[in-house]
């Protein structure tokens, strides 16, 4: 079960992983549950993304509402 800033943190990388920082502590959760992965930007930066699994559990949250 994700924390509620766990969950946060899943919205965010959502919607804005361009603007995120990847050093926040949330990170380890949701890359061991893969719900996000890590991929690099041209200038080699690491940028969070939101993996199949992450998504599902977005859209079935929102669902839900």
């Amino acid at each position: 079960m994700l924390s509620p800033h766990e969950f946060a943190t899943l919205m965010l990388i959502k919607n804005a992983s361009r603007q995120f920082d990847p050093s926040h502590e949330d990170l380890d959760a949701l890359l061991t549950h893969q719900l996000i992965a890590l991929d690099k930007d041209p200038p080699g930066q690491l940028r969070p993304y939101v993996t199949r699994d992450g998504g599902a559990i977005l859209r079935a949250v929102a669902r839900a509402r």
